[in-house]
Order: structure tokens, then sequence, then C-alpha cells
């Protein structure tokens, strides 16, 4: 060992301090920060994850196995119907609006109130169709049941009618479908309108939601539903680039119960049924007889 007091020379200096201890672990804090820099940016992009599926888990859930539409023909359907009563389920992008299709095939629309019964395998397809007023309960605007009027009321001027098992689309103050659904034994409903012989109409509330319309293109009938939240007027001029020739607001947001049957008899849920109304009101299609 070195002597540890020997004399400085004149080109020498002597450092005063703690004896240096070899092998000893050096310390170094900046790991220590950086190590919790990375645990903080791990449990964030879990939460994100999480918050992103159970954001998407209802869209994803409803539409694994949709087909999607790469371009849109206005001019011919957009369904392809087998022999099977069933909804079609289509997705496609129009405008940067992601749009979920479902066409029902071989099967009759009608309307019915109170929560339709989601174990009736006859039914392909069931969406909430007329709203319920804050105030009281009651079906919002006219309402024509198996030819009852239930309800009466022009707030809104898109109309459904179902006569004879057809349906007509269309928007009037004044309809003879209504008093035609009541002769008949039909059935008819109020809704906002969105397109009027494929010219958007601007009605409905303001601010952004999930949208759903009952659509006429073609002379095929089907349901369409926004993927992400909507303004109205996105979402009807989206309808309107996708060749629509007719469409009427559907009771709309997230929580709109409803379900589709595919041609392999799966049954798809969307939205939720724990809130349930006396008069909460659906347009289904049912298998024909």
């Amino acid at each position: 060992m070195k002597e540890q007091n020997r004399d400085i020379q004149e080109d020498e200096f002597r450092v005063i301090g703690k004896p240096v201890i070899e092998n000893a672990p050096k310390k170094r804090p900046w790991f220590a920060f950086l190590s919790a820099l990375i645990l903080i940016a791990i449990a964030l992009f879990a939460i994100f994850c999480l918050l992103n599926q159970k954001h998407q888990g209802q869209s994803n859930d409803l539409f694994d196995d949709t087909t999607s539409l790469q371009s849109v023909d206005t001019s011919s359907p957009l369904g392809h119907a087998a022999q099977a009563s069933y909804a079609e389920k289509i997705d496609t992008v129009i405008n940067d609006i992601h749009l979920y299709l479902l066409i029902p095939h071989n099967a009759v629309p009608s309307l019915v109130v109170g929560t339709p019964n989601a174990t009736d395998t006859t039914i392909v397809l069931a969406v909430q169709a007329s709203g319920i007023r804050a105030d009281n309960l009651e079906i919002l605007g006219s309402f024509v049941l198996n030819g009852d009027i239930i309800a009466r009321g022009k707030s809104k001027k898109g109309f459904c009618a179902i006569i004879d098992g057809n349906i007509i689309i269309g928007t009037a103050e004044n309809t003879s479908f209504f008093e035609e659904a009541v002769d008949k034994g039909g059935d008819f409903f109020r809704q906002y309108p969105l397109v009027d012989n494929g010219i958007l109409v601007e009605s409905g509330p303001k601010g952004k939601s999930t949208r759903r319309a009952l659509c006429s293109r073609t002379g095929e009938i089907f349901v369409a539903l926004s993927e992400s939240a909507e303004s109205m007027h996105d979402f009807a001029q989206a309808l309107v680039d996708l060749g629509v020739e007719n469409a009427i607001y559907l009771v709309g947001g997230q929580n709109a119960y409803g379900w589709c049957v595919d041609l392999d008899k799966e049954q798809t849920v969307f939205g939720s049924d724990s809130k349930q109304y006396k008069n909460e009101n659906y347009l289904v299609w049912s298998c024909l007889p």
C-alpha cells in the first residue's frame, strides 16, 4: 500500500475527503426517477386502454361480423337478401362518419308498446321508435297501434306508417296515411324528419349523440346507426350522401335498447333495457308467417 502521508511534490496536489471504498455501489438518483416515470407511463397506458375498450365496447360487440361497403352505388340496393328471415349488418363510412346499417329481410314490420321480449325468436330486428314525454311519460306525437289511436300530436313532422305490411316514410304536417292506418288496422308514429325526397331537413335537438334513423332507399328499408356521437345535421348529411331518399329519426343514444338477429341466428343486443317505461315503444320486424 502506498504511504498515505508522504510529502507532496511541487507538481502534485492532495484531495481531502472521505476515503474511496473500492467496489462500492454508485448512487444513481436519475435511475430511480426514470424508473418512476416508466411505471407511471405504463399505468396511464393501461387506464387509457380500459377506458377506450369500455367506450367502444357496445359498437364492437354489435358489429364484429358486419359486411363492409368499400364504395356505395346510390342507384342499387345495399343489402343481399337470402331466403331466411334475418337482419343483414353492413358498415360504411360516409363523410368520415362511420355508419352501421341494419337491413331486415323477409320480415314483417309492426309497432309494439312496451319492451318486447328478447327471447322471442320470431323477432329479427327491434329498435325504439317514438319518443316519450318527460313530463308525463306519454308517447310524444301521433301514435296508432293496430288501428287504435294511442296518442295525437304534430310537434314532429316526420312520420312512419305501416299499412298492409309496408312501411311508408315521409315528412308532412298533415298526411292521409294517419287515417289510412286507423282504417286498415295499421300502425303510425311521428319523429323528427332527417331527409325528405333526398334533401336534408334541419330539425331535432342540438348537440351531439349517437344517432339512429329509419331510412328508405331505392325501395329498401333499413335502420342506420352512427358509431360515434354526431350532430343531427352531420348525421342527416351522411344519409343524403348515402343516397337515402327519406329518413326519420329514431330514439338514439348509447342506452337506446334493441337487438338484431343475423343469418346464423346469432342475436346481438345493443343499448340497455335497465330503464323500461310503460309507453316505451318499438319498431320490430318479425319472421314471415
